[in-house]
């Protein structure tokens, strides 16, 4: 196990395949935890824990995404000696690419399927300024996404811990480019909420365009954090596809 980055909340030594997930923007590995019990026995949950949140609250996220990469790369390497597959939901989509895109450069064990969540393909990626608005802007735009209490972002103890983190994922995908365009060769699913603010169907869609392998889109009712209202239907899709693997 690498310290601080990697959790597995039900340890499953005989299982056939690893699930590496990636939180969005100011998300925590938190988020997955409750897929440790949806899952079967045969799919190990490893929680990837990045700097700035949690356990990790006192520590910096890197400002760009090569020096993310290269540290998860070398954090990943004890859980990626058997199969594996990866979920990244909006940021940690964008993040669960480069990572397998720096495992091929590397001819490092590549992900069995890789699943997108919330987030457009790389010819589709959108200018942002997120990571300058102001505060009082900034916890507006995480109100419409959904997933932020209203609440939280009332007290300004919690704001004060809270967005200096956010203001720097956000800053880490609006201002990092693609490193490569190679394609992969491992299945992709590109999965959304029809009631998603930030992406369209045809942004997902474009996904296809980045594998050799299959490809499938899923919808779902919901918004931005549809895998939050139904997590059983996520994790059994997710399921499906990695039993096919």
């Amino acid at each position: 196990m690498s310290g601080a980055w990697l959790q597995i909340p039900r340890p499953q030594p005989k299982a056939a395949i690893r699930l590496l997930c990636l939180p969005h923007a100011g998300g925590t590995a938190s988020l997955y935890r409750p897929w440790a019990k949806l899952l079967p026995d045969s799919i190990e949950l490893v929680l990837v824990c990045l700097p700035g949140r949690e356990q990790r609250c006192n520590e910096t996220m890197p400002t760009n995404m090569q020096t993310l990469i290269a540290l998860l790369c070398r954090a990943i390497k004890p859980v990626i000696d058997k199969p594996w597959a990866v979920f990244g939901h909006s940021m940690g989509a964008t993040v669960a690419h480069e990572l397998a895109l720096s495992l091929y450069r590397e001819k490092l064990c590549g992900p069995e399927h890789i699943f997108v969540s919330a987030r457009e393909a790389p010819q589709f990626q959108k200018i942002g300024n997120v990571h300058q608005l102001s505060d009082e802007s900034l916890c507006q735009q995480l109100i419409e996404l959904g997933g932020t209490s209203p609440e939280l972002l009332e007290i300004p103890e919690l704001r004060a811990l809270l967005l200096p983190a956010i203001r720097q994922d956000y800053r880490l995908i609006e201002t990092s480019k693609m490193s490569s365009d190679q394609l992969l060769d491992c299945p992709i699913t590109a999965m959304l909420g029809r009631d998603d603010p930030e992406l369209s169907t045809d942004e997902a869609r474009g996904w296809q365009q980045w594998t050799n392998g299959e490809f499938q889109l899923k919808e779902y009712a919901g918004n931005h954090f549809y895998l939050s209202d139904c997590p059983d239907l996520v994790v059994g899709h997710i399921v499906q596809k990695l039993r096919l693997a």
